[in-house]
């Protein structure tokens, strides 16, 4: 089967499911700009991203490792939705039970215009007091290179997951029951190496859905799913929501 052959088949099972799942990772969002955690070139200031992401790192230098997101937080505000985000959020408005989970931290699906939308990586966008544990969304890139908490002045830090960090168990909990329930899934932009995200395309596999990955190139699944779309996301998920 060509690759128009495939897109047809794949907008074909999408217009006529009511229930929807959508997992997406970095590959979307790069296509906006947003640097890619993972790859070649992947340092800044000498340090590797998957060193500076975990709670260790953020209690031995919290200076550092709010530096590297102040840097992240004035990449991603010249940041904009891409084709893919935007056929998503029309992927919402036409179905009658959608759900989208990102591991993406950028807040772009949100700005797009989804609202049935679970960010099981956290935002970095939202902020958390390690004193207090109030969270809160900050979008302000003048704050000072160690944040205070504006309830009780304790340090701030992103609110999204680190290495070594458990997701919160309800947003897994829901992402795992719209796995479970659909009876598509879209799975767009993600290598699906990071566990647990990765291991909800096989939880919808295993429950009777079909399965369509989008992706620059083969993942860990591409031979198990049903469909397997090689290519950009904003030049084929559109196409597939919308119809070839």
């Amino acid at each position: 089967m060509g690759q128009s052959a495939e897109i047809a088949a794949a907008a074909d099972r999408l217009a006529k499911a009511e229930r929807v799942a959508v997992l997406t990772g970095a590959g979307i969002s790069a296509e906006s700009g947003v640097p890619t955690f993972r790859g070649p070139g992947g340092l800044w200031e000498n340090h590797r991203p998957e060193e500076l992401a975990t709670p260790q790192a953020f209690a031995a230098d919290p200076e550092l490792i709010w530096r590297w997101y102040h840097w992240r937080r004035g990449l991603i505000a010249d940041c904009r939705p891409g084709p893919a985000h935007l056929a998503l959020a029309r992927l919402e408005q036409r179905t009658a039970d959608f759900t989208l989970i990102t591991q993406n931290v950028d807040g772009l699906h949100a700005a797009a215009g989804s609202r049935r939308l679970l960010e099981i990586h956290g935002s970095i966008w939202q902020v958390r007091c390690q004193a207090c544990g109030r969270q809160y969304r900050e979008t302000s890139l003048e704050l000072p290179t160690l944040p205070a908490c504006r309830q009780c002045g304790g340090l701030l830090r992103p609110a999204v997951v680190w290495f070594g960090e458990s997701l919160d168990p309800e947003l897994l909990r829901r992402a795992l029951a719209a796995a479970r329930a659909c009876q598509v899934m879209l799975v767009v932009g993600t290598s699906a190496v990071v566990q647990p995200a990765a291991g909800l395309a096989m939880v919808a596999k295993e429950a009777g859905a079909v399965v369509i990955e989008i992706n620059l190139e083969p993942t860990p699944h591409s031979g198990q799913v049903d469909l397997s779309l090689r290519g950009r996301a904003g030049r084929l998920l559109p196409a597939v929501v919308d119809g070839p």
